[in-house]
């Protein structure tokens, strides 16, 4: 079951090749209705679950149904962080991209509040369809917590070379119907707003259920939450021990792994394995293909190892304590972050892997 009415549909393309209209929807479907069918699911769309029942091993849904589980995955994903006022939009189902892809036509104004990936590749899609593009951004220096200061600083400039009013140090107070205002007062117009400040994993329907929340179903590293329930994708909170660190993870790859990790340690109980991933991402900006491997954040040294920062073409390694924990390629091929994945997988020594 899922809150959504919509069969269920790949989400990345969202900000990137629908919003753009180089694709249409249809191309969006995880499966095609035939092959939904095939696997005889008693599938509840537009349903969601609003109460577990762990005693009785039973789901209540919002139409007042109880549904009984002998096992349970809790996939119920996450929700756009939103801003106080009216007329903002946000990018998440497939309803939210057809709508602001309306009204992206040369000329019109889009205010974009947060310069993260998905503000990032919202705004780089709205310039090359002629909008006019401001960027929002209460850091000083756009995804510096995850990709450090020097990375975050190019993929910044990359967005001023093509038009886009990057702002920084910068916080909105509030969405209006004719743009923001700003908490120093001041205002913004604009013809539409975006608004793209994080998200919230979807786990208030759990409250009372006996399990441990915090930011995310808390789980092992088995992604077991409770006995018979586990948890995987963007709401699951789990021990990832080839980090050893908690950790949630709000990407695609790490949804689709995780789900199977999960099912397969649920089913198979007697021959469980630690889902222990290393994190992958990609993202589309203009001519940039930007691809991470490994945990990012709360790194402690960046270093560029291929390539230069100033022509945006590099592989840069990251470090946490004395391990190579990430690495972070910008228009370069696949194999040239290929030995950096394979050193974040065996926790290979910096000094060994980087030579300083």
């Amino acid at each position: 079951m899922g809150d959504e009415p919509t069969a269920p549909y790949d989400r990345p393309p969202l900000s990137k090749q629908l919003l753009s209209s180089e694709w249409e929807s249809d191309r969006l479907a995880l499966r095609t209705p035939a092959a939904l069918a095939a696997l005889d699911l008693d599938l509840r769309l537009g349903v969601a679950a609003t109460a577990l029942e762990l005693a009785s091993r039973t789901v209540r849904l919002a139409d007042g149904c109880e549904v009984p589980y002998d096992g349970l995955v809790i996939a119920t994903g996450v929700r756009p962080r939103r801003l106080p006022g009216t007329g903002a939009h946000v990018l998440r189902t497939l309803d939210d991209a057809l709508t602001l892809r309306e009204r992206l036509t040369p000329g019109r104004r889009l205010v974009v509040v947060g310069a993260g990936f998905l503000g990032a590749e919202a705004a780089a899609v709205a310039r090359k369809l002629g909008a006019e593009v401001t960027l929002l951004e209460p850091a000083a220096v756009p995804l510096a917590h995850a990709v450090g200061a020097e990375v975050g600083r190019m993929l910044a400039q990359a967005h001023v070379d093509q038009g886009v009013d990057l702002r920084c140090g910068v916080t909105v107070a509030e969405a209006t119907e004719g743009g923001v205002r700003l908490a120093d007062g001041s205002r913004i117009e604009a013809d539409e707003v975006l608004v793209a400040i994080g998200s919230l994993p979807n786990t208030e329907w759990l409250d009372g259920s006996g399990l441990t929340v915090a930011d995310g179903v808390v789980c092992d590293e088995y992604c077991e939450a409770a006995e018979n329930v586990y948890a995987a994708g963007d709401v699951a909170r789990w021990y990832n021990p080839l980090f050893g660190t908690s950790m949630r993870i709000e990407h695609r790859t790490n949804a689709a792994e995780q789900g199977m990790a999960a099912a397969r340690n649920l089913l198979n109980p007697q021959a469980r394995k630690p889902f222990a991933p290393v994190p992958y991402f990609w993202s589309d900006q203009y001519d940039m293909k930007v691809q991470a491997h490994g945990f990012l954040r709360g790194h402690d040294e960046v270093a560029v190892v291929e390539g230069d920062l100033a022509d945006r073409r590099f592989v840069a390694a990251y470090r946490t304590g004395d391990r190579v924990s990430g690495a972070l390629a910008v228009r370069m091929p696949p194999k040239a972050i290929r030995q950096w994945r394979q050193a974040i997988e065996t926790g290979a020594p910096w000094h060994e892997a980087v030579g300083s």
